[in-house]
């Protein structure tokens, strides 16, 4: 009966098997790879066309050689029927957003969070997966592979594993100029390879944290931190707010033409700067900017060994909180407080998608009622997180239109991309300027300063690239600049002897993520032996005795 309804395909062996199976991925889930190596490379030449036809042949053997180092037939069905769901959601992020399956896209992936993967859940994923993932998923069980030996198996991928060395040494040498640029200058292509390009980034990324910090003893990097001032009559609190995919594009206070920061651009104190991001995706960014390494010395699966900017404030003896209206701290938060706002029950700040950033202010002012030493509280935003963005602010904020209410973004126009990116910027906006409006009001109480700054940029559709997580070498610009701004209350500038004018002439400078564990620490009198004064944006422009992280001793004189 069987038999009758679902007939077994058939294969004469299982070196055909994969090969199948290898050309059917780089025919039917490879447009995005193609599309951009055609581009790339092809010239109308005969000598361009022959190279993308060895491209394809390397695509295929290389596929299906991966494939056979299964060890046996059910392996190797287990293996093809969990490719082929890879390849169709690969495929499908990579030709809808311009994704990219590095394997900073692959650790995105694996620390996101079910609202962030809910938000990215679309019909036409949907569908895609069911045809391109499931279905062929379940058709691998009916192909007939007859039984072989192990001698026979092992003759047999021998002789398949050496026929593909010599068709990709043919290829490489024949096409060697076609390939040298290929591989140098069109690097990132090659992250859209379904479905090798994921598999082989997580391979990579399980390899790289394989036995590194988790398993280490934690390390006080930069040693003791002190204390640089003496006792105040009010308690300093800091709010360092992070953004989220807040690009310095699309800030009015940047030079924007847009109306996108109407109440931070009435706010006296303000600076802003336009700053780096140390990489293009928050489970990079965020641990990498709490960081006293900098974006060059940092290593994200070394990272957890050594302390962090939090970790040095308690230590000298603040009061630390990081509240959290996104998908986690990445390790940053482990040894503070940590607050959740993001699962709250609020019917006018959430719903089904989350809390809108507000929910992190609700009782903000009798926390700041309660304070009675030294504080930073961190706000961990979802800000201008996509694709859904009209999901990220209230309906009274739907000031550009019309906006994408799609988490399908080529559903809609470009303008209507940039209509409801906008909206969250304009939110962003109103969101700071309540926090700071808060610190003002608890001025008789506690000398108050914000800083905020967002993790990484975002791509609105500009050649194609939407989302964020490009390679840094090769990400645009508009992904890696991000705004960072400063604020500080009369009475925290009377407290250091900060000089408004000297900040705002320093705004001219370029800064990165590099600047903020230097700066926090100087702006709250704290130093250790990581602390450098040429990276403390306010240093500058604070009183002479504090310039360089100056000591207690140094004060009394």
């Amino acid at each position: 009966m069987r038999s009758v309804f679902l007939p077994r395909l058939a294969f004469s062996s299982e070196t055909r098997f994969a090969l199948g199976a290898s050309v059917t991925w780089a025919l039917a889930y490879n447009l995005p790879f193609w599309r951009q190596t055609v581009s790339a490379m092809w010239h109308g030449s005969a000598e361009s066309t022959a190279f993308v036809v060895s491209l394809f042949a390397i695509v295929v053997f290389l596929q299906a050689v991966l494939m056979l180092l299964m060890p046996s037939q059910l392996f190797l069905r287990i293996a093809g029927s969990v490719l082929f769901p890879v390849a169709a959601i690969t495929s499908y992020f990579c030709g809808a957003y311009g994704v990219f399956m590095t394997q900073d896209m692959a650790r995105n992936a694996l620390e996101t969070d079910a609202a962030e993967v809910g938000a990215l859940i679309t019909t036409r994923l949907i569908v895609m997966v069911l045809l391109l993932g499931v279905l062929p998923a379940l058709l691998v069980w009916l192909v007939r592979l007859p039984a072989i030996s192990w001698t026979q198996r092992l003759k047999e991928r021998a002789a398949f594993f050496a026929a593909a060395a010599v068709v990709c040494v043919v290829a490489l040498l024949a096409f060697s100029a076609e390939y040298a640029v290929f591989f140098r200058e069109h690097k990132p292509i090659r992250y859209t390879l379904s479905p090798a390009a994921l598999v082989t980034s997580l391979i990579g990324l399980m390899d790289g944290g394989r036995g590194r910090a988790s398993d280490q003893p934690l390390l006080a990097y930069g040693g003791n931190a002190i204390r640089t001032w003496f006792p105040r009559p009010r308690p300093l609190v800091l709010f360092l707010v992070v953004g989220e995919t807040a690009r310095a594009e699309n800030f009015q206070l940047g030079g924007y033409a847009r109306a996108t920061n109407p109440e931070l651009g009435s706010v006296e104190n303000l600076v802003y700067f336009n700053a780096s991001s140390c990489a293009t995706s928050t489970a990079l960014s965020l641990p990498c900017m709490f960081s006293p390494f900098g974006r060059n010395g940092f290593d994200v699966d070394e990272s957890p060994r050594y302390t962090n900017l939090l970790d040095t404030l308690v230590q000298a003896g603040f009061e630390v909180e990081w509240r959290d209206n996104n998908s986690g701290c990445k390790g940053v938060c482990a040894r503070v407080e940590r607050i959740d706002y993001s699962s709250r029950q609020d019917p006018q700040l959430c719903g089904d998608d989350g809390c809108y950033d507000e929910i992190m202010l609700a009782d903000l002012e009798e926390r700041l009622g309660t304070v009675r030493r030294d504080t930073v509280i961190v706000f961990h935003q979802i800000g201008s997180h996509g694709p859904a963005y009209s999901h990220r602010y209230p309906e009274s904020f739907d000031k550009f239109r019309p906006a994408c209410h799609s988490n399908q973004l080529q559903a809609c126009s470009e303008q209507e991309v940039i209509n409801a990116y906008d909206n969250t910027i304009a939110y962003t906006d109103y969101v700071l300027a309540r926090q700071i409006d808060l610190l003002r009001q608890a001025s008789s109480r506690v000398d108050g300063m914000l800083i905020y700054v967002s993790d990484h940029g975002e791509s609105l559709g500009e050649n194609g690239l939407y989302l964020h997580g490009i390679p840094y070498s090769f990400a645009p610009k508009v992904q890696k600049t991000v705004p960072l701004l400063v604020w500080m209350s009369d009475a925290y500038e009377k407290r250091v002897g900060v000089e408004n004018h000297c900040v705002r002439a320093g705004a001219r400078q370029p800064v990165s993520h590099d600047n903020l564990y230097h700066t926090v620490l100087g702006a709250t009198g704290v130093s250790n032996g990581a602390y450098r004064a040429q990276l403390d944006i306010l240093a500058p422009c604070r009183d002479p005795a504090l310039r360089s992280g100056g000591t207690l001793a140094a004060l009394r004189d």
